[in-house]
């Protein structure tokens, strides 16, 4: 277990690093940022410049692998770290300087305990992709199949380990600290980080990602997942199908190719609905950087290891909040927040509806072209907190989807709007899903499902099991032991004043560097 001194010691240290780049200034001016967090990040920056403008995408990404993806994840959080920052912090890109090609051919000889060749007939030795976790490469098997072959960085495993412990830890004494810190739920987020990260430091889990998403949408024409080669593929190694295409940022290519940029655009709107609303399974990474178009037309999804779950009642909910928005039923819209739990009873339908307004009136009646999405949702986010709205971490990657796709969609063909294409699709699930026939199924189906548990229901008490909200429940947080909680002793104490010491040398390091420099 790593000790609180070590904990402190680095976050002095990352501190620094935010410090250089300009990005403490917003938590030491946060009003809403506790004292003891200000305190901190004054220590923190003892001896550095701060930039003018911060670069908050730098910080991370000088950070380290795990904080590149704790930054992705603060850009869906402006209500957290600001729209400022947020915005910033949507351009960090999930690059890094390659590791050498002899330590990828130990990691896939040792995963799969066989010489590379026995494996591959052809393997090029230069990266096509160098991010954070992993490295792609372009490869042939021995049976003649072109392939994308994606190998975790060495050691990358035990450095995001080692990062997320320490996150946990400064999670759980900001959100004891009570407050407006403990309604952004911060452990909740870093809870869904390391969930996310581990997913993705398993590539099979992201192989079986690709493969359950690709039974999602089979029936749905233009848009298609590659084949995974289950046999090369294992938690440290992944082997897909190699895709030819043109990214789908490249628009004066797709134009030259003769590609329909207006039909592109509203098939990847509907099939990012298709995935978040019929399969309640969406790919949650959907940059440009992340999806191809074939010579046909077809847009092929690439790289699945974030993705987004809702089950059924949330999708449900879901679907009838964005039909609520798009034709003005505030009051709809409202009841669905209380129903689902995201509003604390105490508080008034009416006057949430109200506020809802506020937010949806303005962009009525104006042209396509100056209606957002991202500002719809970023609008919902301002007043969670008059509304006592806990945060829900499984909306939030479902709304950052919408504000790439929606920004994917918009760089296609600038006269598109969500609304307009969302809202047939929305309104047809809504009736075959809510309607009476589909409302029939449904209570015939529980009614069944009733019976067969009958004999299991009559052991148990029912008052122990309440009705739960939209929200899943959240895994089981980790237990962090706080500092104020543990009983005081001479060497735990040095090592406090042990980190604080090596805070002070790190900042007079800086200090007698700039002089000498």
């Amino acid at each position: 277990m790593t000790s609180p001194a070590r904990h402190i010691s680095r976050l002095l240290r990352w501190g620094r690093t935010l410090a250089r780049h300009g990005a403490l200034r917003i938590i030491e001016e946060g009003r809403n940022t506790p004292l003891p967090v200000k305190r901190l990040a004054r220590v923190a920056r003892i001896g550095t410049r701060q930039p003018r403008e911060p670069d908050y995408s730098a910080a991370f990404r000088a950070i380290g692998p795990a904080a590149i993806k704790l930054g992705q994840t603060l850009a869906t959080r402006p209500d957290i770290v600001g729209e400022e920052a947020a915005r910033n912090l949507l351009s960090l890109q999930d690059r890094l300087p390659p590791v050498p090609f002899e330590q990828i051919r130990q990691q896939i000889e040792f995963s799969f305990d066989r010489p590379l060749e026995a494996l591959y007939s052809e393997f090029d030795t230069e990266p096509v992709g160098s991010a954070s976790i992993a490295q792609v490469y372009r490869a042939r098997t021995i049976d003649g199949r072109d392939v994308a072959v994606k190998v975790l960085r060495p050691g990358i495993r035990e450095k995001f380990a080692q990062d997320i412990e320490t996150y946990e830890w400064a999670a759980a004494h900001l959100e004891a600290l009570g407050g407006e810190a403990s309604r952004l739920r911060p452990r909740a987020v870093i809870a869904n980080l390391k969930r996310w990260t581990n997913r993705e430091l398993d590539l099979r889990r992201e192989a079986a990602s690709a493969s359950e998403l690709a039974q999602a949408m089979k029936g749905y024409e233009g848009y298609r997942i590659p084949d995974i080669d289950w046999d090369r593929t294992n938690g440290r190694v992944l082997t897909i199908e190699w895709i030819d295409g043109i990214k789908i940022s490249e628009l004066d290519a797709l134009e030259a190719a003769g590609h329909d940029l207006p039909a592109m655009a509203r098939r990847l709107v509907l099939a990012f609905l298709t995935q978040a609303i019929n399969a309640g399974y969406f790919h949650a990474d959907m940059h440009q950087g992340n999806l191809f178009v074939q010579a046909d037309g077809t847009i092929v999804a690439i790289d699945f290891g974030i993705m987004g779950r809702i089950n059924r009642r949330a999708r449900q909910w879901l679907a009838e909040i964005l039909y609520g928005l798009t034709t003005g039923d505030y009051r709809r819209v409202a009841e669905i927040h209380f129903e689902a739990q995201y509003v604390p009873s105490y508080h008034s339908v009416e006057e949430f509806a109200t506020a809802l307004r506020a937010v949806g009136e303005p962009m009525r009646g104006k042209p396509v072209s100056e209606l957002s999405v991202g500002q719809m949702l970023d609008g919902l986010f301002a007043i969670t907190r008059d509304f006592d709205m806990q945060t829900q971490p499984h909306l939030l990657l479902l709304q950052k989807t919408m504000v790439m796709v929606e920004g994917l969609a918009t760089a296609l063909h600038p006269g598109i709007n969500m609304w307009d294409v969302s809202a047939p699709f929305v309104r047809n699930w809504i009736r075959d899903e809510l309607g009476p026939e589909a409302a029939l199924a449904d209570r015939i189906r529980e009614d069944f499902d009733t019976l067969l548990r009958l004999p299991d229901l009559v052991r148990r008490i029912e008052e122990k099991y309440p009705p739960k909200g939209g929200a899943p429940d959240q895994p089981p947080l980790p237990d962090v032991q706080l500092m104020w909680e543990r009983k005081p002793r001479i060497n735990q104490w040095a090592g406090y004043l042990l980190a604080a010491l090596a805070g002070g040398i790190a900042a007079w390091a800086t200090i007698e560097a700039g002089l000498t420099g």
